[in-house]
């Protein structure tokens, strides 16, 4: 019938929940996942094995695909500038992705950009660490510049001591200030090739051993805080030259918001858009990747909450299943064909309604009954 082909590089649960998002625009999904195993490899038809780090398989798997893009971020910015300069669409491309890639690169661009975000240095030595300590004060934020996600590669310090092991290893690294937050705010944005944007409300994320536990949205914040939020987000799709979904991590201070962390693709933050938008993050990423005009994103109901559903010790989640169907038909249960590890993000729930605190404790017992934490 003529319709595009969308290629997904990485097979996780965003490249799964793509699928549905494909099937309603009637368009294919392929995507490239390492193991048969892989979230999207279960329920993708056309599903390739390969490994991103290999430019040949990547070809191989571009070659059928109108326009590829990303289930993560993890794709070596060389392959995808190949495979641009063979003719390839990517979206995002990799001048705009390799700010979701590098924290320095990133922090470089948003400063250059006039965007606020925490005070910050490159960092090699010692000497460079205790410099920036005693300008912004201790204890400090540091960061590898590459592959950090939920926590990892990150640290707080008290003193260069705490740095050691990784300024041994001689790259250079991110220092951040400790920045005095209320909240931490998520606001996700969408653009297409030819510049149209939309924006959806800004949400609260609620971060447990810096991984996020719930979403709430709308954030409890005045209109026009979350406006200027919004409009920031927006400038930075823009002067990036985004391309897709971009979801913008931020602490809400006093001061106003500062920009944390970037993302160029669906991200956790945006799960309750499934039920909860007009238009959810899968669909609108697609749309964009593919220049077709942006959806709907205002929201479904006056709540909306989104609770993670982590690993724990019981691999045999199906009971609790059950049990949350049961309790409250309402309560919509993602489940992402993951064997279950403590710790690691298998499924979420999403609970939507009127009253912000009711529509917070049935995600909450959701999610905690598939958990495990409730027993009986």
């Amino acid at each position: 019938m003529g319709f595009p082909v969308v290629g997904v590089v990485g097979g996780g649960q965003l490249a799964r929940m793509m699928a549905p998002a494909a099937i309603g625009l009637g368009i294919t999904l392929r995507v490239l996942a390492r193991d048969p195993q892989d979230s999207a490899a279960l329920v993708v038809p056309q599903t390739e094995l390969g490994d991103e780090d290999d430019l040949d398989a990547l070809r191989r798997f571009a070659a059928g695909c109108d326009v590829v893009t990303f289930d993560h971020e993890q794709v070596p910015t060389e392959h995808l500038s190949r495979l641009e300069t063979e003719g390839i669409v990517v979206r995002p491309g990799p001048a705009a992705l390799v700010h979701a890639q590098d924290k320095l690169v990133m922090r470089r661009r948003l400063t250059d950009l006039g965007i606020p975000c925490p005070r910050w240095a490159e960092v090699r030595s010692s000497a460079d660490l205790e410099g920036f300590g005693a300008e912004v004060g201790w204890p400090l934020v540091l960061k590898r510049p590459r592959g950090g996600y939920d926590g990892k590669g990150v640290r707080l310090v008290n003193s260069p001591d705490g740095a050691a092991d990784w300024l041994a290893e001689g790259r250079a690294l991110l220092a951040e200030e400790r920045v005095g937050f209320t909240r931490e705010l998520a606001v996700l944005v969408a653009r297409s090739p030819h510049g149209q944007a939309a924006v959806w409300p800004v949400v609260e994320t609620v971060q447990v051993d810096g991984v996020c536990r719930e979403v709430l949205a709308p954030a409890a914040i005045e209109a026009d805080h979350a406006l200027a939020a919004q409009q920031i987000a927006l400038r930075i799709a823009e002067g990036l030259e985004v391309t897709g979904v971009l979801a913008v991590e931020m602490f809400d201070t006093q001061a106003g918001v500062r920009v944390n962390e970037l993302a160029m693709r669906p991200h956790n933050s945006g799960h309750w858009t499934i039920e909860g938008s007009r238009t959810n993050q899968f669909e609108q990423h697609l749309r964009a990747v593919l220049d077709l005009p942006l959806g709907d994103t205002s929201m479904t109901a006056p709540q909306v909450v989104m609770a993670n559903v982590l690993g724990g010790d019981h691999p045999d989640m199906y009971p609790g299943y059950l049990h949350c169907f049961a309790h409250d038909p309402g309560v919509r249960i993602h489940m992402y064909g993951k064997v279950v590890r403590p710790g690691r993000k298998i499924g979420h729930v999403t609970a939507l309604g009127d009253d912000a605190e009711d529509v917070r404790d049935r995600a909450r017992h959701a999610a905690a009954f598939l958990r495990g934490d409730i027993d009986g």
